[in-house]
């Protein structure tokens, strides 16, 4: 059986996480960032999500990084609101399609 990660305080932590890259189409900056800061309450509202960061990268690379308790939490949030509207969204937003990459969580420090 795989050991569970533990924290640099000994504390057991999430085990999985996402990081989605995403790439706004020319002129749309300004409407990815609007639409990444409106789904942080849908994102608090998921019992399944830890922690849930949207970032900005560059002028127009942005990028979502979120962690889960295990795998089950991962793939309700996959199955949630803001994964539908992301993907409702891409075709106006994103110069291509977002790039979702499923992560193992090895550490982390905790508050």
């Amino acid at each position: 059986m795989p050991r569970r990660p533990q924290s640099e305080r000994g504390l057991d932590m999430d085990q999985v996480g996402l990081f989605v890259r995403l790439e706004a189409k020319p002129g749309k900056e300004v409407e990815v960032a609007k639409f990444l800061r409106d789904a942080l309450p849908l994102a608090q509202q998921e019992a399944g999500t830890t922690t849930w960061f949207a970032l900005q990268l560059g002028a127009s690379t942005f990028a979502i990084f979120d962690t889960f308790a295990d795998e089950s939490g991962r793939e309700a949030h996959l199955a949630g609101p803001i994964a539908a509207a992301l993907m409702k969204q891409a075709p106006d937003l994103f110069a291509q399609p977002p790039a979702i990459e499923k992560a193992d969580i090895l550490a982390a420090k905790l508050p």
